[in-house]
């Protein structure tokens, strides 16, 4: 058994202060842009076969309804097939609900599993399961063990110095985090959210008063900046013992690489229309749940793949629809799921991206079978269902089935961890890679779960 990271190692990530962390944020324009390294994959002779895989994870946090979305029940009783009809797709024998018919008219380009299951019923503790492919520790909101998006950080993070190898848009959620690999392969948060009103900017890339683009354009002027600055902001000497994932973190938010991939405002308006909904939804008074306008966190998704940076994980809270739920999801939910997500799509396959790109849409459970007292549906981890598209996976199928009222899988069973361990093959992850965890015990990657083929 291997083991690639120790207590010594996580105590060396833990040195680099929160302070100094924001203070790197402030001196980016070292770098090429983005349009330079677009060029330049171009005159390389870069193809969709050729680049490096990467995976886009739009979390639906609070759980969305499987019945409601993408495993109807037109033959169950009312009580259990709820509102909404059900509509052909692109694909023959392949029904959705009524509610997604851009989602429909691309079946052939996406696929779904409709016979995922678990047993846990609270949002943070099946956050943790469908994030790290274990179950949750004493407090389900920190990660007993490290995230798909952390494990991906550790393995391949190196490859590119210019961009985070993981993001979190706008801010992680309970189950994202590095757990023992330590802060160094925690996600980057852009601490900013696209979807509110106004310029999008993140908070790390703002420079500090009296220091302009022009004054640290150049190397030069920007390291006789950042002696100065260190001068003035940390007179510890911390800066001069970062260690090399340190390193990585300043070069990151010091390039005018990132600084451009996360620059959402260069995108063209008709694409951001095509994404959909720029403003909140507002919800019913006794819904709780209203669904803000995720769509631009989607296109700002596609743009940081398209840059390099591995994987994304997009906050597409909150589909906890307990009162009201049909109303919720038909004014607000369903439209903007359908837009942005065929936007997403169709944006990623006309650019080249859908083949190296693995989409995975999921919450981390479904919904009730049964329609509660409050036209609503609740917590339901006993089935439920995730849509894929990209990478390895080929569009117009249906992996799994529930039986006649969307209650239990009822035909080839599927877990969280299948879908971990597909998106692990795909980037190229080692899964019997061992980490040591504070007590110095080694564990896996993923110590349960098969790839699911019958997708590929």
């Amino acid at each position: 058994m291997r083991s690639r990271v120790g207590c010594a190692e996580f105590r060396n990530d833990l040195r680099m202060s929160r302070r100094s962390f924001l203070q790197a944020g402030i001196l980016g324009t070292a770098g090429l842009s983005l349009a330079d390294v677009l060029r330049h994959e171009a005159q390389a002779g870069s193809s969709a076969q050729r680049r490096r895989p990467s995976v886009i994870l739009l979390w639906m946090r609070g759980g969305p309804s499987h019945i409601d979305m993408w495993d109807p029940k037109p033959d169950a009783p009312v009580e259990y097939r709820g509102e909404f009809g059900v509509a052909k797709t692109s694909v023959p024998g392949i029904l959705l609900s009524d509610m997604l018919p851009m989602c429909g008219r691309l079946m052939h380009k996406w696929s779904i599993v409709r016979s995922l299951h678990h047993d846990n019923a609270g949002h943070s503790a099946a956050d943790q399961i469908c994030f790290t492919g274990y179950p949750p520790g004493r407090d389900v909101n920190v990660n007993v063990h490290p995230s798909c998006g952390s494990i991906v950080a550790r393995q391949l993070g190196h490859q590119n110095r210019k961009l985070p190898a993981y993001v979190m848009i706008p801010r992680e959620v309970p189950g994202t985090g590095p757990a023992y690999l330590g802060v160094a392969y925690k996600a980057f948060s852009t601490n900013a959210d696209p979807a509110d009103p106004g310029p999008f900017r993140i908070p790390n890339f703002a420079l500090p008063q009296g220091i302009t683009l022009e004054t640290v354009g150049e190397r030069k002027k920007l390291l006789t900046s950042f002696d100065n600055l260190r001068r003035d902001v940390d007179n510890s000497g911390q800066l001069d013992a970062m260690d090399g994932y340190q390193q990585q973190a300043w070069e990151i938010v010091t390039s005018s690489a990132a600084r451009a991939a996360f620059d959402l405002d260069k995108e063209p308006d008709s694409i951001r229309q095509r994404y959909g909904f720029m403003e909140p939804f507002r919800p019913p008074e006794s819904n709780r749940c209203g669904a803000p306008a995720w769509s631009q966190r989607i296109l700002l998704a596609r743009r940081l793949i398209e840059a390099g940076v591995r994987l994304v994980t997009v906050d597409l809270r909150w589909w906890d629809t307990h009162v009201k739920g049909f109303e919720s999801l038909r004014e607000g939910f369903l439209p903007r799921f359908d837009r942005a997500y065929s936007a997403l799509i169709e944006d990623l396959d006309q650019r080249g991206l859908l083949s190296s790109t693995l989409v995975i849409a999921w919450g981390e459970f479904g919904r009730t079978p049964k329609v509660n007292k409050d036209a609503g549906r609740d917590h339901y981890p006993r089935v439920f269902s995730a849509a894929l598209a990209g990478g390895p996976v080929k569009g117009g199928r249906v992996v799994g089935e529930s039986d006649s009222k969307g209650a239990f899988p009822k035909l080839n069973a599927k877990k969280p961890q299948d879908v971990l361990a597909l998106l692990y093959r795909h980037m190229g992850i080692d899964t019997t890679i061992q980490y040591l965890n504070e007590t110095g015990r080694p564990i896996p990657v993923l110590q349960d779960g098969k790839p699911i083929d019958e997708l590929c």
